[in-house]
């Protein structure tokens, strides 16, 4: 099959051929239907992330189960799926206990090794191991994931829009609802707008917040924000973030979410907060970045700063709710997808994202 190998962060991505085998017991084939062009796919690219390679890129993405392997009663070939980039394993004490996004598995071996569970890759290119990542790899035409990896929805939903639930929506919409636990008539601020923060914004309405302040440097995305559900909006290029926002809500915020991931806005986040309030990082820096606060201000205005990683979603619960969300109209997908492109314009699509021109641009194999 066709599929986008990266090999190493100065060498360009390429479309290649590569084999993949049949699932082993626990696993399908999902044949992909459309898979989204991701900030976490760039760092792999820009070198900024440690990753295993060669691998074959991606993890958002949805499509229609191909093939089950030994002992999967959970799906049917013919079903509709959106791909989780965390499979619960289901046997670790998170996922016993219900949090399925810290699971242990996931983080010590799927993750970092480019594996499946069993600890091997069912991909190859002329006979080399090439990696997974994230357990997921969808900029392929198709894939072999954990069946807890490929989540069931509605066979009514477009498959292409869908696509972004996997990680954009459920990251974004997750962080508001499952990790802060935003509660109605809040103040929110939100920082970055791009695929992520559009979604922060619209879990914020969701939650009822009163106040969803929008920060971005580009005014074209704030403006967008509003159609999410944004009650007000900050060109971060004007004048400081900070200073602007408490000139909006002079006590500052009850919950600042850094969807961008960069130093400075994760202490701007922390910085904007009102008594009691929650910084929520959700976007995910380069390895080794550090950011600055003051504990002593923290603890005596009761604040807290809190990580979300994949929105704290429980996947085969949360993704098919969200889905269900976009089909009943409360949730926005459609304007969230910037283009659709070939398999072989993946290069370009990481163009369009790194020049902050796109939200997401669809893979279509």
């Amino acid at each position: 099959m066709k599929a986008i190998v990266f090999t190493a962060p100065d060498q360009a991505i390429e479309v290649a051929d590569v084999e993949l085998a049949a699932p082993k017991a626990g696993e399908v084939r999902v044949r992909i239907a459309a898979a989204g062009v991701c900030h976490s796919d760039l760092h792999v690219k820009r070198g900024e992330w440690d990753a295993p390679a060669p691998l074959v890129m991606g993890h958002e993405g949805s499509g229609v189960v191909a093939e089950l392997g030994e002992g999967v009663t959970s799906l049917a070939v013919g079903d509709h799926v959106v791909l989780s980039w965390v499979p619960p394993c289901g046997e670790c004490r998170y996922c016993r206990s219900g949090h399925e996004a810290r699971c242990q598995k996931v983080a010590t071996v799927v993750a970092p090794k480019g594996v499946l569970f069993d600890g091997t890759s069912r991909i190859t290119r002329d006979g080399e191991l090439v990696h997974h990542y994230l357990g997921v790899s969808s900029y392929a035409e198709e894939v072999i994931v954990p069946a807890s990896g490929a989540v069931k929805v509605r066979d009514d939903a477009p498959l292409d829009a869908i696509a972004v639930v996997g990680c954009a929506v459920a990251t974004g919409v997750g962080a508001v609802l499952n990790t802060a636990a935003v509660e109605p008539g809040s103040t929110v601020a939100v920082i970055g707008c791009g695929g992520v923060g559009l979604n922060v914004v619209q879990g914020a309405k969701l939650a009822g917040a009163e106040r969803i302040v929008a920060i971005d440097v580009r005014r074209d995305k704030t403006q967008l924000a509003l159609q999410f559900g944004a009650t007000d909006q900050i060109d971060a290029s004007e004048a400081d973030a900070v200073e602007q926002l408490f000139e909006l809500i002079p006590d500052g915020v009850d919950y600042a979410f850094d969807a961008i991931g960069r130093t400075s806005t994760t202490e701007q986040a922390i910085r904007m907060l009102g008594l009691g309030g929650a910084a929520v990082i959700v976007g995910l820096p380069p390895t080794g970045a550090k950011a600055s606060f003051e504990p002593l201000v923290l603890a005596e205005a009761d604040q807290r700063i809190l990580g979300s990683n994949y929105g704290s979603v429980r996947p085969s619960i949360d993704i098919p709710a969200l889905v269900d969300r976009y089909m009943d109209g409360q949730l926005k997908l459609d304007p969230l997808i910037s283009a659709r492109r070939p398999l072989a314009e993946a290069a370009e699509a990481f163009d369009d994202l790194e020049s902050g021109e796109a939200l997401r641009t669809l893979l279509i194999p």
